[in-house]
């Protein structure tokens, strides 16, 4: 579905990503993890057309990726990004139908209107409230019924469990599995690398800007350099 190769990005005279190539196939949780500065963020900003890489190629769908972020929904991938960003003074409702701007399809959009209900039923109790006085737990959900709500084929997720309580981070890695059931393909960044790792297929390792490993989830887990880098205490806790 998306193919990424030999990216270059830079900011000013720094180099953020040097030469990363990946690909994400139909259906697949694929899940990225690095240290902070990585260039986590930096690759999923750029897919989202926000940067523009200095050399390298990235494909949707066998095609050419448009260079401009609503040409880029348009073709069906929409962006959780890191620290939610909704539209404070909006009304959740309002952030959600947000969502659907591009969308022309009045009842597919009434539709993903229920079905954002049925997985995030606090946000159904809370369409009139603006979206700022949510809680942190209850913007992520905001944020990701937001990108449901854009019909996109694949998913960006940058960071859904960072700064949530741990019962939070459960259910938002729940979620992500409901996402897939739903049909959607998802490229997640996350620094909670076990949960990340639990829940995806294929993983990439991103080190100073370059991919230095990647395989099947499982096999990335049992990596003893990945799981005394990024795993910890959790990994010995998780067997």
């Amino acid at each position: 579905m998306l193919s990424v190769r030999d990216l270059h990005v830079s900011y000013g005279g720094i180099r953020a990503l040097k030469g990363v190539s990946l690909d994400v196939c139909d259906g697949e949780i694929v899940t990225i993890i690095g240290a902070n500065g990585a260039g986590k963020s930096t690759l999923l900003n750029t897919i989202s057309g926000f940067l523009k890489p200095k050399q390298g190629e990235l494909a949707f769908k066998d095609k050419p990726l448009p260079k401009r972020p609503d040409r880029i929904v348009q073709a069906g991938i929409c962006h959780v990004p890191e620290g939610r960003l909704v539209f404070a003074n909006l009304s959740v409702e309002d952030n959600l139908k947000m969502g659907a701007f591009l969308r022309n399809d009045r009842e597919g959009v009434a539709a993903d209107l229920e079905r954002v209900y049925g997985l995030f039923p606090r946000l159904k109790e809370r369409l009139k409230q603006s979206a700022g006085t949510l809680s942190g737990g209850e913007q992520q959900m905001l944020a990701m019924g937001r990108a449901l709500m854009t019909d996109g084929e694949l998913i960006l997720m940058d960071e859904p469990s960072l700064g949530l309580a741990p019962i939070l981070v459960q259910t938002v890695f729940d979620i992500i599995e409901e996402f897939r059931k739903l049909g959607k393909t998802i490229l997640l960044v996350e620094q909670n690398a076990y949960k990340a790792l639990e829940v995806a297929d294929r993983a990439y390792v991103l080190e100073q800007g370059r991919i230095v490993k990647s395989g099947p989830a499982a096999e990335v887990k049992a990596d003893p350099a990945v799981r005394a880098a990024y795993l910890g205490t959790e990994s010995a806790a998780g067997g």
